[in-house]
C-alpha cells in the first residue's frame, strides 16, 4: 500500500470503530446528529470537498457528487426523524460513505498491483554508462551524454544502458525485462546486445551503435508511457455513458421523491416526503456507475499489464481489443518466420567465367564469393551480410565505388575496376543479364560482370524453432487465413509456406507491392473483421502502418518497424501472437462479463429501490458491492498462463 492508501485505511478503520460504538450511545436528538457527524466527516470529508469542486469548475455530475449528495440528505433527513421524535438514519448515511470509501481504497490498491505490473519495466532504466578513462577507472556517466561509437564498461550485475556491439568480452544475459523469457541468453565478441539487459557473469565492453534515445530501452518505456493514451472503443463507450447516465439519474431521483407528493397533493391525498426522499437518496446511491468506469479501464489496464510481462508491448488498449477480432494475418518472410540468418550454401560460376578464372590460377568458387562481397560491402542487408561472413577476407572500401541499392533489386557497384551486379533475376533482366534457375531451393545472389553473367550463389535461411507451432495456433484461434508476403524467389516461398503450413504465399514482391497485396485482402474481408501484419524490416514500415494492427519484432527488427507498429514482441518469436490474442480475448470477455452484471444488477436494484423495497443497506451493495466483484474480476486480466 501507499502512503495514501494507508491513511484512508486508517480513516476506515476509526470511522468503522466510531460508528459501531455510537449505536450504544443513549443520545438522542441533536446530539446523536452531532455525533454520528465525526465519523462521517472523518470518512468522507475527501469526497464532499471533491463533489465541491467539482460543482465549482462545472463538471457536477460525477461519482463524488452521487455520494454527497445521497449522503448528505440521508443525515438531514435523519435530523429531521429526530424532530419528529422517530429514530433518524444517520448510521446508514455514514455507512454509505464508509463503504464507498472500502471501494475506492480496494480499486486503489487493484490498480496499484496493475500498474507495478507494467512499471516493472521501468526498472530497466539505466542510471549509468561505464566509460573507461585514460588512467584505466571507471566514469559513471549520464547515458544520454554517451555519443555513438563510444566503448562503455558494463560489469556483472550491471544493466546494459545503450544498444551496441560486444567488442570484447563473452557472458550471460538476464533478457526477462525485455522479452518475458527466464532462460539468460550467451553473448560474445562481435554479437549486437540491446539496453535494459542485466549482465550476469562476466565483464563485457560494447561499442554503441545508437544514442541512449533510440535505444530499445528508451523506446520500450516510451511505449508503455503512452500506451494508456489510446483507448479502447468499449472504454471510450463507458466514458460517454457515464456523461449522458450521471445526470439522468439525478434528474429521475428528484423526480422520483416531487414526482409522487405532487400527484398526492394534486389528488387530495396527504403527502409522505420522508419515504419518497429515502427512496429518491437510495435511488442515487444504487445508480453511481463506479463499478463501470473503475473496472472497465482497469481490465484493459491489466490486460495491456499482462502482456508486458510476458515480452508483448501493447501501445493503447484500442489495439488490444482490436486484436481479439483478428481474422488474417499477414507475415513477412525475412526474421519474422525466419531467423534471418543466411548461410552460403552453394556457390555456382558459369562456364565461361570459371573457365577463365582457373586459366589464371585462381579458385572460381571464391572468386565469385568475393566480388559478390565487395559488392555488397556496404549493405546491411542480412544476405549482404552473409556473403560477407562466408567471403571472410579483407576488403578494400577505396576498391569499391559507385555503389547502388535497388530495393528488392541487389546492388551495382565498382570493384577492382570491374561493374559488378549482385541481385536476383529481375536486377539481371534491367541490366539485360540473361540468367539460369538454380538447381536447389533457396534465396539466389546472381551475379554479372562487366555485363556478362558470372554465376549465382545460393542462400538459404533458417525457419524459427516456433513458426509452425505459431501458425497452427493461430488457426486454433479462428484465424481464417494466413499469408506470406515476401520479396524471396516463387520457389524459396513455396518451400517455406508449405513447411510451416500457410495458407497462401505472394513472392518476389517490393515493398510497395507488399502494401497493395495487404490493401486487396483489407478490401476484401468483411466489416468488424481485423487484419493483422507482421514484420520486422525497414521495408516493412508501410505495411505495418497501413494493416488494422501492426505487428513488430522488437528484439532485432528495425527501429522504424518498431515505431510503425501497434503490438511489440519483445524476443521476436512469432508464437507470441497467439498468446496476444488469448490475452485479449480474456481482457474483453472480463470487460463484457462486468459491462452485463454491473448493469443488471443496478436495474434491478434501481427498481425494487423506487418501489420501495431496497433499503439503503442493498443500495450499499448495489454500488459499492457489485463495485468490488467487478474490480476483483478485472484483476484476473493481469494472469497469463504462457
Amino acid at each position: 500500500m501507499t502512503k495514501k492508501q494507508k491513511k484512508t485505511l486508517v480513516r476506515i478503520l476509526i470511522a468503522a470503530v466510531l460508528m459501531l460504538a455510537l449505536h450504544f450511545v443513549p443520545v438522542q436528538g441533536y446530539g446523536r446528529f452531532a455525533l454520528y457527524l465525526i465519523p462521517y466527516l472523518v470518512i468522507g470529508y475527501d469526497i464532499l470537498r471533491k463533489a465541491a469542486l467539482g460543482i465549482f469548475h462545472g463538471e457536477v455530475f460525477d461519482e463524488n457528487f452521487l455520494m454527497a449528495v445521497a449522503t448528505v440528505g440521508a443525515m438531514l433527513l435523519g435530523v429531521y426523524q429526530e424532530s419528529q421524535g422517530l429514530e433518524g438514519e444517520f448510521a446508514e448515511g455514514v455507512a454509505v460513505m464508509l463503504f464507498y470509501q472500502v471501494g475506492e481504497l480496494f480499486q486503489a490498491v487493484a490498480v496499484g498491483k496493475s500498474r507495478r505490473n507494467i512499471t516493472a519495466l521501468m526498472d530497466i532504466r539505466p542510471d549509468y554508462a561505464n566509460i573507461e578513462a585514460e588512467d584505466g577507472s571507471l566514469v559513471q556517466t549520464d547515458p544520454d551524454d554517451v555519443e555513438v561509437g563510444t566503448v562503455i564498461v558494463v560489469r556483472a550485475g550491471e544493466k546494459i544502458p545503450i544498444d551496441g556491439v560486444v567488442v570484447e568480452g563473452s557472458s550471460s544475459l538476464n533478457t526477462s525485462a525485455l522479452t518475458g523469457e527466464s532462460i539468460p541468453r550467451e553473448v560474445g565478441q562481435g554479437e549486437e546486445v540491446v539496453s535494459g539487459c542485466v549482465n550476469l557473469t562476466g565483464l563485457l565492453k560494447i561499442r554503441t551503435t545508437k544514442e541512449f534515445g533510440e535505444s530499445t530501452v528508451s523506446k520500450i518505456l516510451d511505449l508503455v508511457e503512452n500506451s494508456s493514451m489510446k483507448k479502447a472503443k468499449t472504454e471510450n463507450f463507458i466514458t460517454k455513458f457515464a456523461r449522458y447516465y450521471t445526470p439522468a439519474v439525478c434528474c429521475s431521483a428528484l423526480a422520483l421523491a416531487v414526482i409522487p407528493n405532487v400527484v398526492s397533493l394534486i389528488s387530495g391525498h396527504s403527502t409522505n416526503w420522508t419515504v419518497w426522499v429515502i427512496r429518491a437518496l437510495t435511488f442515487l446511491v444504487i445508480s453511481c456507475p463506479c463499478a463501470l468506469v473503475i473496472s472497465i479501464p482497469l481490465s484493459f489496464f491489466g490486460g495491456i499489464g499482462g502482456a508486458s510481462s510476458c515480452g508483448i508491448l501493447v501501445k493503447g488498449s484500442n489495439y488490444l481489443e482490436a486484436l481479439a477480432r483478428t481474422k488474417y494475418v499477414v507475415f513477412d518472410k525475412t526474421g519474422t518466420l525466419t531467423k534471418g540468418i543466411f548461410q552460403v550454401t552453394d556457390i555456382c560460376p558459369s562456364q565461361e567465367f570459371a573457365k577463365k578464372w582457373q586459366e589464371a590460377g585462381l579458385d572460381p568458387a571464391k572468386k565469385l564469393l568475393e566480388y559478390a562481397a565487395w559488392a555488397e560491402s556496404y549493405s546491411t542487408h542480412p544476405i549482404s551480410n552473409s556473403l560477407k561472413e562466408a567471403y571472410g577476407g579483407e576488403i578494400d572500401p577505396l576498391k569499391v565505388t559507385d555503389v547502388k541499392e535497388t530495393g528488392g533489386h541487389g546492388v551495382t557497384a565498382l570493384v577492382q575496376g570491374s561493374v559488378v551486379a549482385a541481385g536476383n533475376s529481375r536486377l539481371m533482366e534491367q541490366l539485360g543479364v540473361s540468367c539460369g534457375e538454380a538447381a536447389k531451393t533457396g534465396t539466389v545472389v546472381h551475379l554479372s560482370v562487366d555485363g556478362k553473367y558470372a554465376g549465382y550463389i545460393l542462400i538459404s535461411d533458417v525457419v524459427k524453432e516456433h513458426s509452425a507451432q505459431a501458425i497452427t495456433s493461430l488457426k486454433a484461434f479462428g484465424v481464417k487465413k494466413t499469408v506470406m508476403l515476401t520479396g524471396d524467389s516463387k520457389a524459396v516461398a513455396e518451400h517455406t509456406a508449405a513447411l510451416l503450413g500457410i495458407d497462401e504465399v505472394k513472392s518476389e514482391l517490393l515493398p510497395a507491392n507488399k502494401v497493395e497485396a495487404v490493401e486487396a485482402l483489407i478490401a476484401a474481408k468483411k466489416p468488424g473483421e481485423m487484419l493483422a501484419f507482421v514484420g520486422d524490416g525497414i521495408n516493412d514500415a508501410p505495411v505495418l502502418s497501413r494493416a488494422d494492427i501492426g505487428i513488430a519484432m522488437g528484439a532485432f527488427g528495425s527501429d522504424a518497424a518498431i515505431e510503425a507498429a501497434d503490438i511489440v514482441l519483445m524476443d521476436d518469436d512469432p508464437l507470441k501472437i497467439a498468446l496476444a490474442m488469448r490475452i485479449s480475448r480474456k481482457c474483453l470477455r472480463i470487460v463484457y462479463e462486468n459491462i452485463v452484471f454491473a448493469l443488471a444488477v443496478k436495474a434491478v436494484c434501481l427498481i425494487l429501490g423506487a418501489l420501495g423495497y431496497a433499503g439503503m443497506w442493498m443500495a450499499i451493495f448495489a454500488d459499492v458491492g457489485v463495485m468490488v466483484l467487478a474490480v476483483l474480476n478485472a484483476i484476473r486480466c493481469l494472469r497469463v498462463k504462457r
